[in-house]
């Protein structure tokens, strides 16, 4: 998507303030914690492809919209098709490839199949992220939109080839008969969560890391504080993308590693995070990069012991309760870093996030 790097400029532009783009982002985020849950439940009753092909074609939606028809009201339109199709894929995925690996007897490889999986969408952002110059210089901010909009439409496409575990489907003739199997579903869903210990564990531990590592959106403006210019703050982002990158794929090796020996690692990398926002530019986003490489390799373990734990039919459910907590954690780090920033420096709110990280380690570690 190399609109991304691009779309808050895309905005500013067209006469928006910083307030105005702060309002469509909450937007966005707001639309999609409504929806992570119920749409989760529907990915529990309906074709999964069916969901990601649709949450591709709406993605594809507003970022066309956008550079197309530039305008206030067409950015908030796009960011709520955004924010739908965003929650119809989350968990949506997920549930599809766990199941399909677990109806060949090969759970086992989830975790190598998602890091890989990871580790690829990582690396293809960053070849987006170069992209974006020379695409805005041919065709102004409308090349780079048509170029997202037709990856998230080709991804969408793609996924309608993916293998897909039938599922038990209920005699249902009538919207209505559809309508209680979705309430059933999540019904069910939120009970596994709330009933059991280990997958209530694991939830929760997905969610606060995933919801912490939020303050990645301020890495640049903790690059520029340290006198970085745009240019070098590219390059000490490249660094980071490069390190999780690496390391989210060998997620597969660690996957099966004990509670403490992850939380040792998690507790090392938010050490390493920390003390990188402290230390000069240099050595401080060499220990950032290493750090949050550990990071996304540890969030594709703790996802995977959350579909290990989920023994009904409410899989993408289960996981769409991790996905709400973690868009709640992730708005509570942005008013944060946002209310704090008022009295504190950048460096020092981010070093400080390192210390909810050592809890999540403690509780990652009784696991």
């Amino acid at each position: 998507m190399p609109l991304y790097p691009l779309y808050a400029l895309l905005f500013a532009d067209h006469g928006l303030s910083d307030a105005a783009i702060s309002a469509l982002f909450a937007l966005w985020s707001v639309t999609t914690l409504v929806l992570e849950v119920p749409s989760g439940a529907w990915a529990d009753v309906t074709s999964r492809r069916r969901m990601l092909a649709a949450s591709g074609a709406l993605a594809a939606a507003a970022f066309a919209l956008w550079v197309l028809f530039p305008g206030t009201w067409v950015f908030a339109l796009g960011f709520v098709l955004w924010g739908v199709g965003t929650a119809l894929g989350s968990g949506t995925l997920e549930a599809l490839t766990y199941d399909a690996l677990a109806g060949w007897d090969a759970a086992d490889r989830y975790a190598t199949l998602m890091g890989r999986a990871r580790s690829g969408y990582l690396a293809s952002t960053l070849v987006a992220t170069a992209l974006a110059a020379p695409l805005v210089e041919v065709g102004g901010y409308v090349l780079p939109g048509l170029v997202g909009a037709a990856a998230a439409l080709a991804a969408g496409l793609l996924a309608l080839t993916l293998p897909e575990e039938p599922r038990e489907q209920s005699d249902r003739t009538t919207s209505r008969d559809a309508l209680a199997e979705w309430w059933a579903t999540l019904r069910d869903g939120l009970a596994d969560v709330s009933r059991t210990a280990l997958l209530r564990r694991a939830v929760l531990v997905t969610a606060l890391l995933t919801g912490l590592m939020a303050f990645d959106e301020y890495l640049p403006l903790l690059a520029a504080d340290r006198g970085a210019s745009p240019a070098t703050t590219a390059l000490a982002l490249v660094g980071v993308g490069v390190a999780e990158t690496l390391l989210v794929a060998l997620a597969g090796r660690v996957a099966r590693a004990r509670g403490p020996l992850l939380g040792a690692l998690l507790a090392l990398a938010a050490v390493a995070v920390g003390t990188g926002a402290l230390l000069p530019l240099g050595p401080g986003f060499a220990a950032i990069a290493l750090g949050w490489g550990v990071l996304q390799m540890l969030l594709v373990v703790v996802e995977t012991r959350v579909q290990d734990e989920v023994t009904g039919d409410a899989r993408a459910t289960v996981t769409s309760v991790a996905g709400l907590g973690s868009e709640g954690v992730a708005l509570g780090v942005l008013a944060v870093v946002g209310t704090g920033s008022v009295w504190v420096g950048l460096p020092v709110l981010v070093a400080a996030l390192a210390a909810p990280l050592l809890g999540v380690a403690v509780l990652l570690a009784r696991s």
